[in-house]
């Protein structure tokens, strides 16, 4: 009886730290990773603006390939809006393109369904290095509230694999 009274004591403990450790953890999650593509900026720019795209380079599109996919609207433009309903890895929800720098930037409203209901913003930068040298940045911004806000700070670093994973793919894509 005494090890089921310090097993619950031990476990209570663990949530309580737990709670205290997310009152410290910032609630806005950021993650940004950039790769050089040895292609001219415009060249760059107007494959990543297509959303369809991503099914070639998109490490978290291409986790399964029976992914259902409805598409809204005129992909590259404002409003174009891409669902998905996937697996346990894909999830369910969608992205919208809520902004377009032509040539410049990409803004992407994602919002979850599946496994968790969230909203979170992905910006796509181009930038030219040289003529025939872009620099991809691409970012990730979210905001979990409390205590999931701990959770989320232990996934940047995956996440953070992920983003450059799918630049990888990017690259080899386009410098071909």
């Amino acid at each position: 009886m005494i090890v089921i009274v310090y097993l619950l004591g031990s476990i209570a403990g663990l949530i309580v730290l737990f709670l205290i450790a997310a009152l410290f953890v910032k609630k806005e999650s950021v993650i940004e990773r950039d790769i050089i593509i040895n292609k001219p900026k415009a060249e760059v720019f107007n494959y990543v603006k297509y959303i369809k795209e991503q099914d070639k380079f998109n490490k978290w599109v291409m986790a399964d390939p029976d992914m259902r996919k409805e598409f809204k609207g005129v992909d590259g433009t404002v409003g174009f809006i891409y669902a998905w309903d996937s697996n346990a890895k894909g999830g369910k929800g969608e992205q919208e393109i809520k902004g377009l720098a032509e040539g410049e930037r990409v803004d992407l409203e994602i919002r979850f369904e599946k496994p968790f209901k969230g909203i979170s913003d992905s910006i796509i930068h181009t930038r030219a290095i040289s003529a025939d040298q872009t620099k991809v940045i691409w970012i990730f911004k979210s905001n979990s509230k409390y205590p999931v806000n701990l959770m989320s700070a232990m996934l940047e670093g995956v996440l953070g694999k992920d983003l450059d994973k799918s630049l990888n793919n990017l690259k080899r894509i386009l410098e071909k």
